[in-house]
């Protein structure tokens, strides 16, 4: 019977020993994974089995960005000290440590010829690396808030990157300059690539629109209307006949000249990270916690490739555009291709190793790393190329059938046989009646309660038997608080929540601080946290004392959310607050700026007595000592 699945789940499993926090797919093959988390490790998967083929240690920090090289041979890491690792697979060893960001690595990406690799961090800089020999090549500088993605074009000549300000730029690598802004989203820009072939530059949003750029003009071709959640990861059909554009469970197909929604797939991945292409097959990846799950969707059942009625209006229509230079240069011409010298006089800084960590790759899968990883097999692998086969969806589930009524199976004959005088009498106990079993009662058969119950209960000591009725009486009155407890905060979060959608955010949130109840604040946050674009100055300003508060509370799961929701003031907000402490007076009165002013100083002074509370219990052990030790770091290079 044909298969009729459109999308399904691959696998999920557990990744890492704490929160992963970035993932990417090969491109390439479509079937190798890395994941880099809060266990400052970096794992290598293979699509489809679910134990790592290898870890790579040395990172001092959480690892906040990966990526492939083009073949598949090369990872980079870069963690949320600043730092970059990159690994060469075929020998499991590192090769370099580079150097020289002010804050936490945010995107990553190989240039598609040369040994070079272009990072982009939270410090709002994009730095050019030469990865055998010079370490940083230029720092390219423009954007004003953090880097979110950077891809090379396929020529390798020009180099975009999306920033949290909303804003696309497009450098030109051998110059050294900025070619063109190409303004347009309303929100985030989180995601980038180059078509394969045309001069075409495609974006997805935090506003919920992918926008189409002619890289000829440097004009905007065309928007979609706008989906239901941002736009997480764009991947352009290997042909570049269409876009698949991936949402919170969502896979859209996109043409652009015209704009058109040519399909759409439900798929339940959640945040999907990245999308790679194989065998007419879309896999894609997410992570949630400590867990990835990976999905594929069958393309020749999607429309342009497949489907019912068949509509390829991008294959034709977008023709008139032109391609890129895609003459790959020599190799020797290329290592020694000419970029900028500005920061050629800082390779001993740039391959510096973290102080206090241990770089080791520990290969935990033999055959799946000589398989997809090591030179000597890929050799053999060319001269006998083996074909990848699909992955296979999971079998239709058949139809439901009625269940026929089962027939009670015959009694077979008990054989009779004459007892003994003993055996008649141990028969005759076995089958005497517990005394009192037919009596109603709420106790278990056999078991007594008080057996399970402290010796000392409620003041009473050793020589007083406790009754079940006086264990319930006693449970019974903390029963009782806990309720009262429970329906106080019930009411309370049903008053904010009337507030909230009403639409006054920040009256709900006053009104939730009023409350003076740490749990309500606690559940405002975890809200919060989820809705980052809700963050704003006023809300830093009501918060942050709050915070302070929560930050010394004897509750785990309270100093967690308060963490999460410093962080996210930190990475928003702490730019802002930054510049407008540092900007010069301005001329005449300016009331709002004044007000403005007031309030960034107010966040930036209970910023700094965080920071000094926090200088005492960042070398606490566990996970909280490591989130109060990033939490450091972080104000650090953002304050």
């Amino acid at each position: 019977m044909a298969q009729t699945k459109r999308s399904w789940k691959l696998q999920e499993f557990v990744a890492h020993g704490a929160d992963v926090h970035c993932l990417a797919m090969g491109h390439k093959s479509g079937r190798v994974m890395v994941t880099g988390g809060e266990d400052r490790k970096v794992n290598l998967w293979a699509a489809g089995k679910p134990h790592c083929i290898m870890s790579l240690t040395g990172h001092t920090m959480t690892v906040e960005a990966v990526r492939f090289g083009h073949a598949e041979d090369m990872v980079v890491a870069g963690s949320l000290s600043g730092a970059l690792k990159v690994w060469d697979l075929e020998q499991a060893k590192i090769l370099r440590t580079l150097t020289g960001h002010r804050a936490g690595i945010t995107a990553l990406d190989f240039h598609p010829y040369g040994d070079y690799s272009a990072s982009g961090s939270m410090d709002s800089n994009i730095k050019l690396w030469d990865i055998r020999r010079k370490g940083c090549i230029f720092t390219y500088k423009g954007h004003n808030n953090g880097i979110n993605c950077l891809r090379f074009s396929p020529d390798g000549r020009w180099i975009s990157s999306a920033g949290a300000d909303s804003v696309i730029k497009i450098w030109d690598l051998t110059a050294g300059k900025l070619i063109t802004d190409l303004k347009g989203h309303k929100g985030p820009v989180n995601v980038v690539e180059f078509h394969p072939n045309e001069l075409l530059l495609a974006s997805g949003s935090a506003d919920r629109t992918v926008r189409f750029w002619d890289l000829e003009s440097f004009q905007e071709v065309s928007s979609t209307e706008g989906d239901s959640t941002p736009i997480r990861t764009i991947k352009f059909h290997p042909d570049g006949m269409c876009l698949y554009s991936g949402s919170r469970d969502m896979l859209k197909v996109y043409s652009w000249e015209p704009i058109m929604c040519l399909d759409s797939v439900p798929v339940n991945w959640g945040e999907v990270s990245d999308m790679a292409i194989a065998e007419n097959q879309l896999i894609g990846a997410s992570f949630l916690h400590s867990s990835v799950s990976s999905y594929v969707i069958a393309l020749e059942r999607v429309q342009p490739v497949g489907g019912v009625t068949q509509q390829e209006p991008s294959r034709h229509l977008s023709s008139s555009r032109k391609n890129y230079g895609m003459e790959r240069p020599a190799t020797q011409s290329t290592r020694q291709a000419s970029f900028p010298k500005e920061d050629a006089d800082e390779p001993a800084k740039n391959q510096v190793e973290e102080p206090g960590n241990s770089v080791s790759a520990d290969i935990q899968n033999q055959d799946d790393y000589r398989e997809l990883f090591q030179v000597n097999c890929r050799r053999i692998a060319l001269s006998q190329p083996k074909k990848v086969e699909p992955f296979r969806p999971p079998p239709d589930d058949p139809p439901a059938e009625p269940e026929p009524v089962k027939q009670r199976a015959p009694v077979k004959p008990v054989e009779r046989r004459t007892n003994t005088p003993t055996e008649r009498k141990t028969s005759a106990e076995s089958k005497r009646p517990v005394p009192q079993a037919d009596k109603p009662d709420d106790k278990p058969s056999g078991v007594a309660a008080e057996d399970f119950l402290p010796k000392r209960f409620g003041g009473m000591d050793n020589n007083c038997n406790l009754t079940e009725s006086d264990v319930l009486g006693s449970l019974q009155k903390g029963h009782a608080a806990m309720e009262q407890v429970l329906s106080n905060r019930g009411r309370n979060l049903q008053i904010v929540r009337a507030m909230w959608t009403a639409g006054n955010t920040k009256t709900a949130v006053d009104s939730a601080i009023s409350m003076n109840d740490p749990a309500v604040m606690v559940d405002i946050l975890n809200v919060l946290n989820s809705k980052t674009a809700l963050w704003n100055l006023d809300l830093c300003t009501n918060l942050l004392p709050q915070l302070k508060e929560l930050l010394s509370s004897k509750y785990e799961c309270y100093v967690v959310t308060t963490c999460a929701s410093l962080k996210l003031i930190l990475k928003n907000m702490g730019p802002v607050i930054k510049a407008n402490l540092t900007a010069p007076p301005s001329i005449g009165v300016d009331i709002s700026r004044e007000e403005r002013y007031k309030k960034c100083n107010a966040c930036y002074t209970i910023l700094m007595s965080i920071r000094s509370s926090l200088d005492k219990q960042q070398n606490l052990q566990g996970k909280l000592g490591s989130t109060f030790k990033e939490l450091q770091i972080l104000m650090g290079n953002v304050l």
